[in-house]
């Protein structure tokens, strides 16, 4: 049992049917676990861009932030170098996370802070009534490109494997078993982790049966594997009808940057022996 409700009273302006609904009813679930075994829920901090993903803020009843457009990772790298001992969550969009805010997503990988990311990826600017974003596909017709886009989407799985990101996933909102199990190890993971969260826009990019039918399991391989990972990101390209590949591409252990924040008023040779003896305890 939860000792709060998870749920606000504040109205829920989503449209019926979108897959912002699955994410918040899992989040919501993971963090109702985390309190039953002891986690108090007041040290969690959930940061959310701007865009139709960013409600959930108002939604879910925990400390919250709303960051603007692109820049909700400073914002909750800056919360977790403040204080190490929160759980920091970021709810962003794909056009919030994979446009405005793509150089502090790479950096964020880069530096391997230990956040944990949460895109809500429906290829579409639903909030603004449906421009494309970088992972909408060739020949998207939206409203900024009626006789569809010319460009290719990018790859972002592909991208945070090359970026250092320490946990990469991608998950399906129809899929919320699986959900809720990568949500929760991207949660329990040190590091930073990074799960792309394929949901539909019902409104303006309604991908549920594309998605029903190209999805599947990962299969078992050893995740450390980066070649492998890389691999299997590169499936799907977001474009063609290739396989999907849903659950944890990559996790491996690395020292955090927040670790090696703290350790900064130490002597270099006194770092390099708690680094060392880090990376041997994870091995």
């Amino acid at each position: 049992m939860t000792g709060r409700q998870l749920v606000t009273d504040a109205q829920n302006t989503w449209c019926p049917g979108c897959g912002n609904f699955t994410i918040q009813h899992t989040l919501k679930t993971v963090l109702s676990d985390l309190e039953s075994q002891g986690k108090s829920l007041d040290d969690v901090v959930l940061v959310s861009g701007i865009g139709c993903h960013a409600k959930i803020a108002d939604y879910v009843n925990i400390n919250s932030f709303y960051a603007i457009h692109g820049r909700a990772i400073p914002v909750a790298t800056g919360i977790k170098l403040a204080d190490k001992g929160l759980t920091v969550i970021c709810c962003v969009g794909d056009g919030d996370a994979y446009a405005e805010g793509l150089d502090h997503l790479i950096f964020a990988a880069k530096r391997n802070i230990d956040i944990t990311v949460l895109v809500h990826n429906n290829r579409v600017y639903g909030l603004t009534t449906g421009q494309y974003t970088p992972t909408s596909p060739l020949g998207f017709a939206g409203r900024s490109t009626p006789a569809g886009t010319l460009e290719y989407p990018i790859n972002p799985l592909e991208l945070m494997l090359a970026s250092g990101a320490t946990y990469v996933a991608r998950c399906y909102t129809k899929k919320m078993d699986q959900l809720k199990q990568v949500i929760r190890g991207g949660i329990d993971h040190h590091g930073f982790a990074c799960i792309d969260i394929l949901q539909i826009c019902a409104t303006f990019f309604p991908m549920t049966d594309y998605y029903n039918v190209h999805t599947y399991e990962l299969p078992v391989y050893d995740r450390t594997d980066l070649s492998v990972a890389c691999e299997k990101a590169r499936e799907w390209d977001y474009n063609q009808k290739n396989p999907i590949g849903l659950g944890v591409f990559y996790q491996r252990s690395f020292p955090t940057f927040d670790d090696r924040m703290a350790l900064q008023p130490l002597q270099k040779a006194d770092r390099e022996l708690v680094i060392e003896e880090f990376l041997k305890s994870r091995q």
